[in-house]
């Protein structure tokens, strides 16, 4: 594109420097002006777009950084209630905590992942592999767990609130993950400064060509290059969740919860 931009410019200077007649130059050369009072514009425009990019990708790392949070405060609180006579049960919610993030992971992804829990079988998650929504099954099943602690005499009341505060907490990082996920930025928005960039550039060697002669030719290659790079990124930081360089490292940090999880309740 930036080829085509330099030969464009290049054919744009050449016919006004060799057959436009000194009339219809005056007039050309007052381009400028418009040109001057367009690139305060379309700068707001493009400084609006990338804010807006940047704070969808910030909200998604916050919203991520929070389930780490909120896995490790689940995972130490059931350590110090449950201690070491419940090996078994420190040993389901190592497996299922850090399960939520991997099971978010897949639902932002559109992906359909096997989790297994360990090697026994467990009746309450029958119709895993066909749920529509795995967080929220992973959820159900910590939230049923914790309720059977409490309904056996290992947990109190109060423990039982807190632990329902944490699995809570899952499920509001899940929403506003979904927010960002399902309501992109107005497509009508986005293609309008596509426009305003291609029809600023073109016109751009039209009247600064009188002024710089040939040497039009790389600056508009350059404001071209700007421009387009700006709203290039703009789309790629967007969405926050997908596997492009520019995404979260969602894997990572589901590693990084089953790495802590795991060595809390170890």
């Amino acid at each position: 594109m930036m080829i085509a931009i330099g030969i464009y410019a290049w054919l744009i200077a050449f016919a006004e420097l060799n057959w436009v007649r000194a009339g219809v130059r005056d007039n050309l050369k007052n381009l400028t002006i418009l040109h001057s009072l367009l690139g305060f514009v379309i700068s707001m425009l493009l400084v609006f777009r990338t804010n807006t990019a940047y704070e969808r990708w910030w909200e998604g790392r916050r919203q991520w950084g929070a389930l780490v949070n909120s896995s490790r405060n689940m995972a130490i609180k059931l350590k110090a209630v449950l201690g070491l006579d419940d090996m078994d049960e420190l040993k389901f919610f190592a497996r299922v905590i850090p399960m939520y993030a991997r099971a978010l992971r897949s639902h932002l992804l559109s992906e359909r992942l096997r989790l297994d829990l360990d090697e026994l079988p467990h009746p309450e998650i029958a119709g895993w592999e066909t749920a529509r929504h795995q967080p929220n099954k992973v959820a159900s099943l910590l939230a049923s767990r914790v309720y059977r602690l409490h309904a056996s005499g290992r947990i109190d009341g109060h423990v039982l609130q807190t632990m329902i505060t944490e699995v809570q907490a899952f499920t509001d990082i899940c929403g506003a993950c979904e927010r960002i996920k399902n309501t992109p930025i107005p497509l009508s928005y986005s293609i309008f400064i596509k426009k305003f960039i291609f029809f600023y550039v073109m016109t751009l060697p039209m009247g600064f060509v009188f002024s710089l002669g040939y040497y039009i030719i790389p600056v508009v290659i350059f404001v071209f290059y700007v421009l387009t790079s700006i709203e290039i990124i703009a789309e790629e930081i967007e969405d926050p969740f997908g596997t492009d360089n520019n995404d979260l490292p969602l894997e990572r940090i589901s590693e990084g919860i089953q790495s802590h999880v795991g060595e809390i309740l170890a």
